[in-house]
């Protein structure tokens, strides 16, 4: 089986899901999820659906709560809209990539305090330096 089925399959996947929470999963626990990916293996047998939420961990925790409950209606909405042989199973993930981004922005940001005001392309006054 091509890798770039599993690719295309992913994609779909992850627009279906997408459209799925958007209109009709109507969990309040859910709320404002993003689906930021999804990898399916290749006998498509899995599909992992990652997921990142704004909020406390409590929140988040609720969300992936939610996902859970709601996986078996989102399979047969999978199933009804691929046009696969068999509907990959899936499995929620929370997508922890943003949390590294972030703290690697908060190193930067310590790194760039750090430095002070003499580090800056501007002059003294805040305007851009004759050049």
């Amino acid at each position: 089986m091509s890798f770039h089925r599993a690719e295309r399959v992913a994609d779909q996947i992850q627009r279906e899901v997408s459209m799925l929470l958007l209109t009709e999963v109507k969990d309040p626990r859910i709320g404002m999820v993003t689906i930021s990916r999804v990898e399916v293996t290749h006998d498509l047998a899995l599909a992992r659906i990652y997921f990142t939420r704004m909020g406390s961990e409590e929140e988040r925790d609720a969300c992936w709560t939610g996902l859970d409950r709601a996986s078996g209606f989102i399979r047969r909405r999978l199933g009804q809209a691929l046009t696969l042989r068999s509907v990959p199973e899936i499995e929620f993930r929370f997508d922890r990539s943003l949390d590294h981004v972030d703290r690697v922005n908060e190193l930067l940001r310590s790194i760039h305090d750090e430095g002070g005001s003499t580090s800056s392309p501007e002059g003294a006054a805040g305007e851009p330096e004759a050049g």
